[in-house]
C-alpha cells in the first residue's frame, strides 16, 4: 500500500438513482473491498438545491418537520435542518417540482407560500442564521408567495389579495411589506444558489427555467411581464432597491424566489461554498489524503457552481488530489483538470447501458469504487481503460 490512507468522500447525489448518503456508502464499500482497513470520512454535499437538507442532516444537523403549503396549496410535510442556531432551509422541500403530482405542471399558479412558512418555522425554532437553499422549484412567482407567508400583502385594484403564482402578479396594484416578520431584521439570511440569473429578460427566470416547469412560450411571456410588473410595484413600495435587486445575480434563482430573498436582506453566495462552510468541509479536508467527489452527470453545468466543482476547487487550493465518480461523463480530460479533478470514473465505463446504470446505480458504483481503490490507493496502478468487474 502507499501512504494515501485517509479518504474523504464529498459527493452530491446521483439524481434519480442515489442520494448523496447512498453514494458515500457505496463508494466506501467498494474502497474497503480493496483496502479493508482504509479510514474513510463521508461528508455528503449539496449545492443548495434538492438534497441540501439531507446533506446537513448527514453532517449532524437535527431534522425538523413542519406542515406547510405545497406549490398548489395542498398541505405537505417539509423538513429543515437545525444545529447551534443555524438552520438549513431548502425551498424545494415545500415548493419543489417533486411536490407536484406526476406529469402535472402549474407554471402560472404554483406558489412559494410554503417556502415562507418553512422560513417562519426556522425563526420559531430560534435560528439566528438561515441558509436558504433554492433550486428545483415548481414555481415562478418571484418569491411573492414566500413574502406573503412572512407578512407581506399583495393587493389588486379592489384591495383583495392577488391570486397565487406568477400569473396572478399581473393583477397586482399595491404591495405592502410593512407587516413582514420583525425577526427577519435580526437574522443572517444567506441565499444559497448555483445560478446567477436576473429576475426577468432573456436570461431571467421565466425565459431560462420556465419551460422546465411546463411553461409554454406564451406562459413565458406572461410570466416575464408579470414579474417585471411585480418589481415595478415593489419599487413604488420600498424604493429603488427593488429594481436593483431585480437585476442582481441570483434574483432569478428558483423561479425568482431569489428576488424575494434579496428583498428580505439575504446575502447571495454560491450554494456549494455556503454548504461546504456549514458542513465543516475545511477540517475534514485537512484530514484527507485523497478526496472523492461526484454527481450523476459530470458535464458543462458541473463547472458552473455545482458541488463537484466547488469541492475540487477547495481541495486543489489545499493541495489535495481529487477524483470523481459519476453516472455519465461529458467532460474532456482537459476540462476536468482545469476544474481540479485528476480523473473521473463514470458508471458507463462499466455498464454502457444508461438505463441499467440508473436502475442499478448502487452495485455498479460499488464495483467502480474497487477500481478506483486499486488505481489510487494500491501499488498496482491499472490502465485507465481496464475496469475491474
Amino acid at each position: 500500500m502507499d501512504e494515501t490512507r485517509r479518504v474523504l468522500i464529498a459527493a452530491d447525489k446521483f439524481k434519480g438513482s442515489l442520494t448523496a448518503v447512498q453514494v458515500a456508502e457505496r463508494v466506501t464499500a467498494g474502497l474497503r473491498r480493496v483496502v479493508p482497513e482504509l479510514r474513510v470520512e463521508a461528508l455528503p454535499v449539496a449545492d443548495g438545491g434538492d438534497g441540501t437538507v439531507d446533506a446537513a442532516i448527514a453532517a449532524g444537523f437535527e431534522r425538523r418537520e413542519v406542515r406547510v403549503a405545497g406549490p398548489l396549496g395542498e398541505e405537505v410535510t417539509a423538513a429543515f435542518a437545525l444545529r447551534d442556531g443555524t438552520a438549513v432551509v431548502e425551498m424545494a422541500e415545500a415548493s419543489g417540482l417533486q411536490r407536484l403530482p406526476a406529469g402535472v405542471f402549474a407554471p402560472l399558479t404554483a406558489s412559494t407560500y410554503g417556502s415562507g412558512e418553512l422560513l417562519r418555522a426556522a425563526l420559531d425554532a430560534g435560528a439566528r442564521t438561515i441558509v436558504f437553499g433554492v433550486g428545483g422549484s415548481a414555481t415562478t412567482d418571484g418569491g411573492a408567495g414566500m413574502l406573503a407567508a412572512l407578512g407581506a400583502r399583495f393587493l389588486d385594484e379592489d384591495g383583495e389579495p392577488v391570486p397565487p403564482g406568477g400569473g396572478g402578479l399581473a393583477a397586482l396594484a399595491r404591495a405592502d411589506l410593512s407587516g413582514l416578520d420583525a425577526r427577519l431584521s435580526s437574522v443572517e439570511l444567506v441565499l444559497a444558489s448555483d445560478v446567477d440569473n436576473p429576475l426577468t429578460g432573456p436570461k431571467g427566470a421565466p425565459a431560462v427555467y420556465g419551460p422546465q416547469k411546463g411553461a409554454s412560450p406564451d406562459d413565458v411571456r406572461t410570466l416575464d411581464v408579470a414579474l417585471a410588473h411585480f418589481a415595478e410595484v415593489l419599487e413604488a413600495a420600498v424604493g429603488p432597491r427593488a429594481a436593483e435587486y431585480a437585476a442582481a445575480p441570483g434574483a432569478g434563482a428558483a423561479g425568482g424566489i431569489g428576488y424575494g430573498a434579496l428583498l428580505l436582506g439575504a446575502r447571495f453566495r454560491a450554494g456549494i461554498e455556503v454548504m461546504l462552510d456549514v458542513l465543516g468541509f475545511a477540517p475534514a479536508l485537512e484530514r484527507a489524503d485523497l478526496v472523492i467527489t461526484g454527481e450523476g452527470s459530470l458535464d458543462e453545468q458541473t463547472l458552473h457552481g455545482k458541488a463537484p466543482a466547488g469541492v475540487a476547487s477547495a481541495a486543489r487550493a489545499a493541495g489535495k488530489p481529487v477524483v470523481a465518480v459519476c453516472g455519465r461523463l461529458a467532460l474532456e480530460e482537459e476540462a476536468l483538470r482545469r476544474a481540479g479533478i485528476d480523473q473521473a470514473y463514470p458508471l458507463t465505463s462499466i455498464e454502457p447501458d444508461v438505463a441499467r446504470c440508473i436502475a442499478e446505480a448502487g452495485p455498479i458504483l460499488e464495483r467502480l469504487a474497487t477500481h478506483l481503490a486499486k488505481t489510487h490507493l494500491a501499488k498496482t496502478h491499472l490502465a485507465k481503460t481496464h475496469l475491474v468487474p
